[in-house]
């Protein structure tokens, strides 16, 4: 089975800085894009960057310019620096990963989430 594993939310004001992280363990063949998706209150789950095997990076317009993802493909793991933090970045964040198993295998996998709160 594989699990992805997100750390590093929790509470700042606002203009500060968090990085997330998240790390897939478990039976992996190989792992294409990895991403960060996020869903505030009410609202459906948006992306907000993600990040292919290759190193290109796409992000949402809100966060150009605050966000960088990055990965480290040895540890399987992905990563969000998130500065110049805004009230309207409030959302739980979620990492995902899709992941090739088996060449019948390749489905996206997702993480639990992980709460980032960011106070005016």
């Amino acid at each position: 089975q594989v699990q992805l594993v997100e750390s590093g939310g929790g509470l700042v004001q606002a203009g500060g800085s968090l990085r997330l992280s998240c790390a897939a363990s478990g039976s992996i063949g190989d792992i294409n894009v990895m991403g960060w998706y996020r869903q505030a209150p009410g609202k459906q789950r948006d992306l907000v960057a993600d990040i292919s095997s290759g190193g290109n990076t796409n992000y949402a317009d809100s966060v150009k310019g605050r966000f960088t993802i990055s990965r480290d493909s040895a540890k399987n793991a992905v990563y969000l620096q998130m500065n110049s933090l805004k009230p309207e970045d409030t959302a739980v964040y979620y990492c995902n990963a899709d992941i090739i198993r088996t060449t019948a295998d390749k489905r996206r996998y997702w993480g639990q989430g992980t709460q980032v709160t960011v106070s005016s």
